[in-house]
């Protein structure tokens, strides 16, 4: 320990935050420059990683929840010899490895996208949950510590609830939180926005809080020492700090702790920016260096890290040869790799609801795969994840030996935490609710969709046909938008979520093979809560035919010379294959129907093979319990869709069937009428 190096690597930090914002003209420094002793003491001192191997699956791990405060973690990482000095002068710039938010890039130490408040320390939850499981699995190797950092902001979300909840619950003493609390937020100070006690707050949940000076390095250390020795709690360091710490005015006054200093470049402020360079002691005509005592004392620092590294790496190969079998299963979660499954061995029981096929396959999976997790927004008794729960048990404090996640009433912090889970690696995330609430969990998927993280979501109750709940509970819009995220390229330029709504018990379980081979991307699993006749083989088994909905769509009924194709998702493709019945026998039509269970699959393939299924030209009529648009996509100029304009009613699903047309016999009617209107207009087109 050196005061004078350490208040000097502070400064150094905060030097380099404001110059990143200076030269974007654009950012936030009044935060950075209050986080930046402790970022220093805890990288240096506390943080345990491997310098020459970033991604090293034992590592410690830091969660950022205030992405605005990238400048900070850019200028400690560019300390640390992770990013150039050309790196964080291109801060927020087109094509930059220095985004104006962090974006998870674990070669140079940034574990987590964020910006979006509260997601970044629930995700760190996630991180700290995915630890103690694998820590119960593999005694001792994965006992490392999730750090988080988060803000006013952060706090304020309603997300924090849900993590704080759950951390405290579960005991998550391998978690500590420093909170940045300054008394400045974004448009206000915090005094104008709440009143509460955050401290007790936590406490009550659970937690072990200590208050600091956050600009006291003694104190920070004193209380990270407490935190990692913590046995019961996760810990949560309320470290009191100074927005704009070190800013001063052009005559050299002091000028700390303003909101103005939140959120834009310190030159547009009343503080000065190369005056306060000057009093961080850095060059104004090079404020991207790095001092030099800083540099030679990093270097140390980094050499002895290293070291440490080596020596748990060692532990750990002598480990790995006493114990070959155990090592073998260990390599296999860090790799992301399935064992050999076999889901065409899935008893499914005849016309069974698709909730009800999922659970199946998840009683499979428990039995078969050791390194799943699975969460319900307590609903597994209904979103039929309890079929998971059966053949496990319920993670708790104080005993991780379980794979199933009892969140409660929490759909947005079920699925961040979800996305840590998946962004520490060795475990597959599994979460379940109804459909309809997926509008709660959006705001995370969209982070899995961007991450890039293959979670998976198990989505019930997937149409109108929920029937008595009524219009709260009845998803109209709901596949659409979950749809978009099909239509959108992640950065890979790969859509970025697949969703998958299957059209029986069988297609089921090919969804689900579908989902556990996809570890490049989010998969929603959309299924119903009713029973869905089985689609019937043609030449095969249904299963060895179900396969080829990994092209995203095929033909469940195929006719030489068709008249016109129908195409559905989900229950409405038994509701064509009744249609269809009647239409041949009465109207000696001929008919396709095809099963598109993925748009963004489908149209990702070659146009032979989606002509192939949907006919350039011909007739195509389309059926969906949910808005039109999920299929006006794939119909042509020409062809219909059949759909909902408008919220549901509370009444039985057979009731509703009728009154919104969605009997075989209302679909006949208008498959009729669209082939009569297409006669019309093509005479009137001669």
């Amino acid at each position: 320990m050196n005061q004078k190096i350490d208040n000097l690597a502070a400064d150094n930090i905060r030097a380099l935050a404001i110059s990143m914002v200076e030269k974007a003209n654009s950012g936030h420094p009044g935060g950075a420059m209050g986080g930046a002793d402790f970022m220093h003491i805890l990288y240096t001192e506390y943080l345990n990683f491997d310098p020459t191997q970033m991604d090293w699956p034992f590592r410690d791990r830091f969660f950022m929840d205030a992405g605005h405060l990238s400048a900070l973690m850019y200028a400690q990482y560019y300390l640390l010899g992770n990013y150039k000095k050309e790196d964080v002068q291109q801060f927020r710039q087109w094509g930059s490895v220095t985004p104006g938010h962090p974006e998870v890039d674990v070669l140079r130490g940034i574990e987590n996208t964020s910006g979006p408040l509260g997601q970044g320390h629930a995700m760190g939850v996630g991180a700290a949950i995915a630890a103690k499981f694998l820590d119960a699995r593999f005694k001792g190797f994965f006992d490392h510590k999730i750090y988080g950092f988060i803000t006013d902001g952060g706090v304020q979300e309603e997300i924090s609830q849900g993590a704080g909840r759950i951390a405290g619950h579960l005991g998550l003493n391998n978690f500590i939180m420093f909170y940045d609390s300054n008394d400045v937020q974004l448009s206000s100070m915090t005094d104008e926005v709440t009143s509460e006690d955050t401290a007790m707050k936590y406490k009550a949940w659970g937690w072990n809080v200590i208050t600091i000076n956050g600009h006291d390095h003694s104190e920070i250390r004193q209380a990270l020492n407490i935190a990692n020795k913590e046995t019961e709690r996760p810990t949560l360091i309320i470290g009191k700090t100074i927005m704009g710490k070190g800013c001063v005015t052009a005559d050299g006054s002091m000028y700390e702790g303003e909101c103005e200093l939140h959120g834009k470049p310190i030159g547009d402020t009343k503080a000065d920016y190369t005056k306060t360079l000057l009093n961080l002691n850095a060059n104004p005509e090079d404020p991207f260096a790095i001092y030099e005592e800083v540099t030679a004392h990093y270097a140390t620092i980094l050499s002895k890290k290293t070291e440490k590294a080596a020596s748990k790496k060692q532990q750990i190969a002598k480990w790995e040869n006493e114990n070959p079998a155990l090592a073998e299963k260990m390599h296999l979660f860090l790799s992301g790799k399935l064992p050999e499954l076999d889901l065409s061995s899935v008893a499914q029981k005849p016309n069974a609801a698709t909730r009800d096929a999922s659970s199946a396959v998840l009683a499979y999976l428990a039995e078969n795969v050791e390194n799943i997790i699975v969460s319900s927004a307590d609903l597994s008794n209904s979103d039929k994840t309890d079929g998971f729960l059966k053949k496990s048990s319920v993670l708790q404090k104080n005993n991780f030996e379980g794979a199933f996640l009892q969140a409660g009433v929490a759909e947005l912090t079920m699925t961040s935490i979800a996305n840590g889970i998946a962004l520490h690696g060795g475990v597959i995330p599994v979460v379940a609710t109804f459909f309809v609430f997926s509008d709660y969990m959006k705001p995370a998927i969209r982070l899995a969709a961007i991450q890039e993280l293959p979670v998976k979501y198990v989505l019930t109750h997937d149409s109108f046909r929920v029937g008595e709940d009524g219009p709260t509970h009845q998803p109209i819009e709901q596949e659409a938008q979950m749809r978009l995220l099909e239509k959108v390229k992640n950065h890979s330029g790969h859509q970025s979520l697949l969703a998958l709504r299957p059209a029986d018990a069988i297609e089921t379980s090919v969804a689900w093979d579908m989902a556990l081979k996809n570890t490049k991307t989010p998969t929603a699993l959309i299924l119903s809560r009713q029973g869905i006749k089985d689609i019937p083989a043609v030449k095969t088994s249904r299963y060895a035919e179900a396969t080829a909905a990994e092209k995203g769509g095929y033909l469940v009924k195929e006719t030489a010379n068709q008249d016109i194709t129908l195409i559905a998702n989900g229950s409405e493709v038994s509701t064509l294959i009744d249609a269809a019945v009647i239409l041949e026998k009465e109207h000696n039509l001929k008919i396709n129907i095809a099963s598109i269970i993925s748009e963004g699959l489908f149209k990702s393939q070659p146009k032979s093979y989606q002509e192939s299924i949907i006919p350039k030209g011909k007739l195509v009529f389309g059926l969906t319990a949910g808005l039109p648009v999920n299929l006006e996509g794939l119909i042509g100029d020409s062809g219909k869709v059949i759909g909902l304009d408008h919220f549901g009613y509370s009444a039985p699903a057979s009731v509703l069937d009728e009154k919104f047309g969605f009997t075989s016999q209302h679909v006949c009617a208008e498959i009729l009428k669209y082939i009569e209107e297409s006669k019309e207009a093509k005479t009137l087109s001669f």
